[in-house]
């Protein structure tokens, strides 16, 4: 038995205080909470805070671009975006929740190959809805006059709105990209292919709205043109790279049988996400009936922005405990 570590190891140093490794956490803060845990959160959630945030960012930064041109284009790209928010970004993110479960389970079992499918039958789902939004997006302006909306504020919106159809197809793209390499634990491609193209929409909006004068289309186009430049990036980096070898074999018809279950999957998804959002964004469309609609629109878009923005940090360590730790755990267990 004298083999065995013993249970209590001999104290060193001064007053019997065993002596740390360098860079190790003090012996109270390990007691308080496991940092090794806590450290592979990090890892993983803050590059997701910065992803979702680079995202978020993109509109809102031509919505401030918009507010340099007068009260009713800020009071309509305010909006506008709270409009293509609602009927349109929250349901194709919800809908790529899909791949969530299908590319897990798929990545857990070692059937690489079938999150090649799933990915691929998410964009083909991805583009049909995208197509019906997009025809309901050009609907916008009387639309919201039935919902008694300013009839200034609701052109200005139906304008900021229109020119983002193209990027509406992007957008759904990236989020069954993003699952994608969530899935598989793969976060700065992902923070890479987000704040460059944030950089880029700046120094864009500034070109379209403020040199070239095209004002609130200028704004609104930027960001179609910006979001189909990271879905780009990130379709190739996907394709390219020999990280996926054996999770993307190419485009393949097989794809087209997984569609029906991954739009069984897809559905209470996008209706869930769906609530969530629309839980405060309707407050911009009340906020359009009150006397003052004008002021009254932005300012409460503005909170409304703040407090998604707070969301996203907590987004950030949800999907660390959703993608990577959790799956860990149990393929630790099982194996």
């Amino acid at each position: 038995m004298s083999s065995a570590a013993p249970l209590l190891q001999p104290a060193g140093g001064k007053g019997g205080e065993a002596k740390r490794p360098c860079g190790c956490p003090p012996a109270w803060l390990r007691r308080l909470i496991d940092t090794e845990e806590a450290w592979a959160q990090l890892q993983f959630a803050v590059p997701m805070v910065l992803t979702n945030m680079s995202y978020y960012g993109i509109p809102l930064v031509s919505v401030m671009f918009s507010g340099h041109l007068g009260d009713v284009h800020l009071a309509g790209a305010t909006l506008g975006n709270s409009w293509a928010t609602v009927t349109g970004y929250a349901f194709v993110t919800g809908m790529s929740g899909a791949l969530e479960t299908l590319c897990g389970q798929a990545y857990g079992a070692r059937l690489y190959r079938m999150l090649g499918l799933y990915l691929q039958s998410s964009l083909i789902m991805s583009a049909v809805v995208s197509m019906v939004i997009a025809v309901l997006w050009l609907f916008t302006e009387p639309l919201l006059l039935c919902l008694r909306q300013e009839p200034e504020v609701s052109r200005a919106a139906a304008v900021f709105i229109r020119y983002q159809i193209p990027g509406l197809f992007a957008f759904s793209f990236l989020q069954c990209l993003i699952r994608y390499l969530q899935t598989q634990s793969i976060v700065l491609p992902l923070v890479i292919c987000s704040m460059v193209p944030f950089l880029l929409h700046i120094v864009l909006n500034h070109l379209l709205v403020n040199v070239l004068g095209y004002g609130l289309i200028g704004a609104s186009a930027a960001i179609s043109i910006t979001l189909w430049f990271s879905c780009l990036m990130l379709l190739g980096y996907v394709m390219r790279s020999k990280e996926f070898s054996e999770t993307w074999k190419g485009f393949s018809t097989d794809a087209f049988n997984y569609v029906m279950p991954t739009i069984k999957l897809a559905t209470p998804s996008a209706i869930m996400v769906c609530l969530e959002y629309w839980a405060f964004e309707l407050l911009v469309l009340i906020a359009g009936l009150l006397p003052n609609s004008t002021v009254s629109t932005s300012l409460i878009a503005m909170c409304s922005s703040t407090e998604a923005i707070a969301y996203m940090i907590t987004y950030g360590f949800s999907a660390a405990v959703r993608y990577v730790r959790v799956r860990a755990q149990l393929l630790s267990l099982l194996l």
